[in-house]
This record gives C-alpha cells, structure tokens and sequence, in this order.
C-alpha cells in the first residue's frame, strides 16, 4: 500500500469514529431530554393527586360552589390526560403543546378555586386545607425546577444539533430541534397560581 492510500485510510477512520462520537453524543441528549421530561411526568402526577384531595376539603364548605369545584377536577382530568400522552412522546412538539394548554387551564381553574376559597375564612382556618396548600405550592416550586432542568437539556441538545459538523451526523439521523416548554404569553396567564392562606 501507497502512502497516500494509508492516509485516506487513516482518515476515514478517524472520521468514522468521530461520525459514531457525534451520534452517540446526540442520543445521549435526548435521553436526558427524555429523563428530564420524567422528572416533570413525576411532580405533575403528584399535583393531579392532590387536587382532588383539596377539592374534597373544599367540597365540604363550598356546597353551592360546585361549578368552580368541578372546573377544577375537569381541568385537572383534561391536564392528566395531556400529561399521559406526552409520557408516550416526550419529544413530541404538539404532544408538548396540548399539556401546556391543559396546564394552563388547570392554573385559571385553581386560581378561580383559591379566590372562592379566600371568601370563606373557615375553610382558610381548616388544617388539612392548609396542609394540602402547601404541598401544591412545593409541588409547584418543583415542577419549575424540572421544567428548567428540561429546558436546560433541550438547549444542550438543540445546540449540539445545529453546530457543525455535528450538524451533518445530526440531519444524516433525524436528531431535529425540539422544542421548549414555554411559559404563556398573556400578563394574567404569566400570574403564579396563589395557594397560600
């Protein structure tokens, strides 16, 4: 063999496993998008748990209430239902958006919930009312921080993608940009849900 034909062989090896570096690179990134996703699947099941449990609390000082109790337990079911197709497809962009509309009604109708609720000072002064409030406040609290921790990956992921050379293993595969979980783009949709007493 040649000089150069040890060169190009040399070479095309090195480009092979840097090819290989690339790809396993990039699937390694959208695990962790995945595994980030998880993170989020977990602390929203949480919240769907105890929503119910406040809305049975707040059932028994709020009879004539019903309309908001249900709104709520709708929103809940619609929001849960979105939660459970995005665990199917983490990735998926419209998956993505359908629960981040389910989420933000869920908010509106916790947040009529928590307003009702403050009108009635029995209910605020119940112990077990205060006792699930906090506990959706610190679920919340982490969901945030698993949404940042999604996004954070997403953006490792869809930088990665769109560098060169990397770019070239990356539409050679499919690895495509995903998209972010974003926040709403109304000033009152933008309002945490208050669930302090």
């Amino acid at each position: 063999m040649t000089t150069t034909t040890w060169v190009l062989l040399v070479a095309m090896v090195l480009v092979l496993f840097w090819a290989v570096g690339a790809y396993n690179r990039l699937v390694r990134l959208k695990n962790a998008i995945a595994n980030a996703f998880g993170q989020i699947d977990v602390q929203l099941k949480r919240r769907y748990d105890l929503i119910p449990n406040l809305v049975e609390v707040a059932r028994q000082y709020l009879a004539h209430e019903a309309q908001t109790l249900e709104a709520v337990i709708a929103a809940r079911n619609q929001a849960r239902s979105a939660e459970q197709t995005v665990a199917g497809a983490p990735l998926d962009a419209r998956a993505l958006g359908a629960l981040a509309g389910a989420e933000q009604a869920l908010g509106g109708a916790l947040g009529r919930l928590f307003a009702v609720v403050e009108s009635y000072p029995d209910l605020k002064a119940d112990q077990t009312m205060r006792e699930l409030s906090e506990e959706l406040a610190s679920t919340e609290n982490r969901i945030g921080f698993a949404r940042q921790l999604y996004n954070d990956h997403v953006l490792e992921h869809n930088d990665a993608a769109a560098q060169f050379p990397t770019l070239i293993v990356a539409r050679l595969f499919g690895f495509t940009p995903l998209p972010m979980l974003e926040a709403t783009t109304s000033e009152a949709e933008r309002q945490p849900v208050k669930v302090a007493f």
